[in-house]
């Protein structure tokens, strides 16, 4: 098997897409967006699965950087729902 070399200054690093890793879709003031009315409405998605708890990242962020930093990875990109944000999709922006 031949030795693989990642360059010097590579970045190690994981990435994630809210929908996929968020959790929590109506706690703290968030509000609903396209893809959760979609998910929500009955004979739309396949046996009714919907990701409104996945990963629970929203309640579990602490513990899961912690095992990003026992990796040593050195880079995280995350996304934050937009209805998080601005839970009426404009106007006011959430704490």
């Amino acid at each position: 098997m031949r030795e693989i070399k990642f360059p010097k200054g590579f970045v190690w690093d994981v990435a994630t897409s809210s929908y996929q890793i968020e959790g929590a879709w109506n706690e703290d003031g968030r509000g609903e967006s396209v893809r959760d009315a979609i998910c929500h409405t009955k004979k739309v998605i396949h046996n009714d699965d919907r990701s409104d708890i996945t990963w629970d990242h929203y309640h579990w962020y602490k513990e899961d950087v912690q095992l990003m930093k026992e990796m040593n990875l050195q880079a995280y990109r995350f996304s934050v729902s937009w209805p998080c944000v601005f839970p009426k999709g404009k106007g006011e922006i959430s704490p």
